[in-house]
Formats: structure tokens, sequence, C-alpha cells
């Protein structure tokens, strides 16, 4: 049962080699028996709600490929269950939603089991500029299976789950690299989809100009089934609205090679690689060529002006509040957060700068516009153009470094494992313009398959 995908998962299932049941049961044990705090809250149902899809599946049901898989989600999205949603932080303790996030239905209605709740830099890594990826209040630290590395965030228990082989499948959430930065830590590949492919309804938010969520899996085809299921219009999330007049591809089409195809990369992005990361990028950028692909070298106009973040604080205060205001919890805004852990202050071992900051904005001022539109202006117009400029079909990262490019562009990557240094594992990242996710899972998928990189964390 190790390090199944879902398609060996199906092949195993109609064999009679595997049960949903026995396949959560191995994933408990392991959970229980290799420490890394990736895991917040195990779901108290989740070998009953195993059972029953056992069950549907014997009387000849099958909801989709996801049936019976189980699956652990991010510690800020919403689940009406047993579970809590927390985001790591001890203030929001006993928040027990009273409806399921829009793509926690979703899940729920492919047949997914929710195995548990990951952990993550709490508050999504928008609590204090001194927290470490992986530390929440709740979860404790998270550490990464391959060593004393960096677990990247702040997705990181979604990631680590996967990597430890704690889970089958996993959903991350990013406003700027929070998927792309543990998948890659993690020897993951990890989804960022384009905002508004995923509703973001019942996720605590940070930016609703940038928030999303999205796959983190051991291999390209099930982030693809997994997309496919979270993929959807929802009548509560205006960002979604623009998915009725637009087609999901059901199939990733398989491509021989990269022949006719033009590829970007910055060299100003690889001066902030070390020695190791930038000789592992430079191999995969052979790879690419190797595959038939035009390498186009792209320097940003606009790179210095893309280094801030002042949109979120500005859009956290507004969203934190809108998702409080009908808890049923003693706190209903931001302010009523930092007066807790103020009177609380083991609850902020590393400090709150980031919320101070946040709740001493006013989403009235111009200022906020002025910021908004500049982002617009400096990264998804900018990457627009280069695009057509170039004839590009995708832009090549390293790792998460430039994923608040493509994050303020609100624009789909896709990271794959590249390799190991002695930092840890590290991805390459295929970015392309909005809404072409099928595109970029043809990409990866050709890549992983002809340079499969993924080793095993020595864990057991």
């Amino acid at each position: 049962m190790k390090n199944l995908t879902v398609e060996k998962f199906n092949k195993l299932y109609e064999e009679g080699k595997i049960t949903s049941e026995k396949l959560v049961e191995f994933y408990l044990e392991r959970i229980s028996k290799i420490s890394l705090n990736a895991i917040l809250e195990i779901n108290p149902d989740v070998l009953f709600l195993a059972r029953a899809l056992d069950k549907e599946r014997k009387n000849g049901i099958k909801r989709s490929n996801l049936h019976g898989i189980p699956i652990v989600i991010k510690g800020n999205i919403d689940t009406y269950d047993k579970m809590q949603t927390t985001a790591g932080a001890k203030v929001l303790k006993g928040n027990f939603a009273s409806e399921d996030a829009f793509l926690v239905k979703k899940l729920r209605e492919a047949g997914c089991i929710i195995l548990g709740k990951a952990n993550l830099t709490e508050f999504a890594n928008f609590v204090s500029y001194k927290m470490p990826n992986g530390f929440s209040r709740l979860g404790g630290q998270t550490k990464n299976p391959y060593g004393n590395f960096d677990t990247g965030g702040s997705s990181s228990g979604s990631a680590v789950a996967i990597a430890a082989d704690f889970s089958l499948l996993s959903i991350g959430t990013e406003t700027s690299g929070s998927i792309l930065s543990p998948a890659s830590s993690n020897s993951c590949v990890g989804l960022k989809p384009t905002v508004g492919t995923v509703s973001r309804t019942g996720i605590i938010p940070i930016s609703f100009t940038q928030d999303t969520a999205g796959p983190i899996t051991r291999t390209v085809s099930d982030a693809f089934e997994l997309f496919k299921v979270i993929y959807g219009y929802d009548p509560d999330d205006p960002a979604t609205y623009v998915l009725k007049n637009l087609k999901f591809e059901n199939k990733i089409e398989e491509l021989h090679d990269y022949y006719g195809m033009n590829f970007g990369y910055s060299e100003q992005i690889m001066e902030w690689l070390d020695k190791e990361q930038l000789e592992l990028f430079l191999n995969s950028l052979k790879k690419v060529e190797q595959l038939g692909g035009k390498l186009k070298k792209i320097e940003f106009e606009s790179l210095e002006k893309l280094n801030n973040i002042e949109v979120l604080f500005y859009e956290f205060k507004l969203g934190i509040n809108n998702y409080l205001k009908n808890k049923n919890l003693h706190i209903k805004t931001l302010t009523d957060i930092i007066r807790y852990n103020f009177k609380n202050p083991d609850a902020i071992p590393y400090g709150q700068s980031i919320l101070l900051h946040s709740d001493a904005t006013d989403i009235n001022d111009n200022k906020y516009i002025e910021a908004l539109l500049n982002d617009k202006k400096y990264a998804k117009e900018e990457l627009n153009k280069i695009f057509l400029k170039y004839n590009l079909t995708a832009f090549l990262f390293p790792a998460n470094y430039g994923a608040h490019i493509t994050a303020k562009a609100l624009c789909p990557s896709i990271t794959v494992p590249a390799g190991y240094t002695n930092r840890g594992p590290f991805g390459i990242t295929f970015s392309a313009l909005e809404f072409e996710e099928n595109k970029l899972f043809s990409l990866a998928y050709l890549f992983e398959k002809r340079f499969p990189e993924r080793m095993l964390p020595d864990i057991d």
C-alpha cells in the first residue's frame, strides 16, 4: 500500500487487493508512528466513512476516480464534521464550521474520504515576519521527512503528508508561493491554479484577489485527477463566475516532445539561488532543451516593483473580518484576534507583526487601489506582453522563486521534482497564462515521465 497513486489504487481495488478501510488504517498507523507534526487533527469518523464508501463500491457505485481515496486538507479549510478549522491558531480553537467549504463539498461528492487536517504555517503565514515555515501554535513545528530542512510554507503539512505517505492526496492553499514552496521542498507535485478556477468559499482568507486552493500530490496525473474534482463555478465566489464560459479538458494531452515550443527563464531570478540550486535549475533547462524546447532569456522590467505585499495587508483585514462575522466564536474581528493574543502571549511565540500591520490599514484608502493596480500593471500586463513578444509556451522558474510574479498575475503554475541539494529537495516550476492548466499538466507530465527525479524519504 506504500506510495500509491490514484491509478494504482483503482487497479488494486478492482483486483480485490485493497479496500478504502484498509488504506485508511495504513495511513493512521504511519501518522501515529512517524512524528513529523504534519497533521493537526484526524477525522474521528474516518473509518466509518471508509467503510461506507467501500460498501457503495461493492454495490457497483463508483462516484469518480477518487472514490474511496483518503485526502488531507489544509487546516484553514472549513469542514462540517467533528474537526475544527483553526489555521493552527490558538485564538480559533473551537471553530467548528456550520457548513463544508465549497471545495470540500465537491470532494465528498466525488467520494473522497477526509482523513484529517494538515498543519500549516499559522494563518497561512500571515502572523509574524519571524515565524518559521511550518510552525503553528496548535500544530507545532512541521518537519521535513527528507531531513533537517525547511518544509516550505504555508501548506507545509499538506506537502509533508504526501512526502511521508500519510495520505494519497492533499489540498493546499496559496496566496503567493504557499503551494509551490512546500511541494518543491518536499519533492512533491504542486499545482497553484488560476485564481477563480477553484472556489475559496469556506477558506480562511488572506487575499480575495490572489487566494486559491490546489492539489499537492506525488504525481502529475494525481494532481490532474484532484484538480478535475475541485475545479468549478461557485455562486458564492465571484472569482469563479468566469468559468461559466470556459471548458476544462477532461484528460491530459500526452506530448512526445517540446518541439516548436518556447520556454522563458530569467537570470534575474537565478541570482537568488545558491550554487547547488543553480546547478539543478540549469540542468532542468538542459532537459527542456533535450525534449526539443527552445529557451528564451527574459528580462523583467518591473521586478523590483513587485517585491511588496501591500495588497495583502489591506485585503486580509477585510477578509478575516468577513469570515469571522457569522462564526459562533468569542472573536469577530482582526482587532479581537490581536487583543486575544496580547492577553495570551503564549499564543504568539513569534509575535504578531503582520497582524498589527494589517489591522492598521483601511481598504478605502486610495493607496490600496494604487497598490492593486500596480500589481496588475507590473505583473499581469508585463507577463502577458512577455508571452506575446517571445511566443512563449510556458515560463520556467526554480522551485517557488518568482512565485510572487505569477501570484500577482493570477496565473497558474505547477512544480515537479527536479532533484536534491544539501538544503533538501528542489523543483522546477512551469507557469502559463490564466486558465492554461491543461497546457501545464501536459508539459509537466512529459517532464516527469522522461526525468523522474522523486526519491522516497528515509523515514521507515
